[in-house]
């Protein structure tokens, strides 16, 4: 699998215009552009989502990502990469599509 290296001040957004964001800190044991490398450990929660289902408010509240095989690991999680395959959640855990990476580092320095 291919794709650009996330960190955690990556763009992220759900389908529908809401932004999401690490809700823990990654390690700082691979950098990446000065930023902590993104892994399949941390979580995400999504704010602002306006996505509605027939009048009623449905928003995105988190996104959960899917391990990747690409070997490449930080303590033990495999690294996220733009093409990494995930789901953006309503509270109730009702899948409603993919983020939108909108932004993805290449350089990579290692600790």
């Amino acid at each position: 699998m291919s794709g650009s290296l996330l960190d955690a001040g990556a763009l992220i957004g759900c389908p529908h215009g809401g932004r999401a964001s690490t809700a823990t800190t990654p390690t700082a044991a691979v950098l990446v552009d000065g930023r902590a490398a993104a892994t399949a450990a941390h979580s995400y929660v999504v704010t602002g989502c306006p996505h509605t289902v027939d009048g009623v408010p449905s928003p995105c509240v988190a996104v959960r990502w899917s391990a990747d095989g690409t070997g490449v690991t930080v303590d033990g999680a495999p690294v996220l990469l733009d093409t990494s395959a995930a789901q953006c959640l309503t509270a109730a855990l009702v899948p409603q599509g993919p983020p939108v990476v909108q932004d993805a580092q290449r350089k990579v320095t290692v600790r």
